[in-house]
């Protein structure tokens, strides 16, 4: 199912936009124009990751330091080990969209 987060408009080159959205936590970035979505969960421990700070398309958890490529969810650092869910986003219309499943 494809779901529109924000319009091209909404979110600026470095913004990231924290979305509730069928019972899940997403995140959405603009990085240098581009947009990626993950899911605001650490693997390390289930708490938020999107606030912590993110460089480059690194975002470090603001819990214990655990570190993921917004890219495609990959594990980059210590103490998680398993990386994050990404929902792959594409524009339409400038309606920036992800394809989610709902189960």
């Amino acid at each position: 199912m494809r779901v529109t987060l924000a319009t091209t408009g909404e979110l600026a080159p470095g913004e990231r936009k924290l979305i509730g959205l069928y019972g899940r936590r997403i995140a959405l970035f603009n990085i240098a124009g581009k947009y990626y979505c993950i899911a605001d969960v650490c693997s390390h421990d289930g708490g938020p990751v999107a606030e912590g700070e993110c460089v480059g398309f690194e975002i470090e958890c603001p819990r214990h330091g655990a570190r993921f490529d917004v890219r495609d969810g990959e594990v980059l650092s210590f103490p998680a080990i398993r990386g994050i869910p990404v929902y792959p986003v594409s524009v339409v219309d400038e309606k920036v969209q992800i394809d989610m499943d709902e189960s």
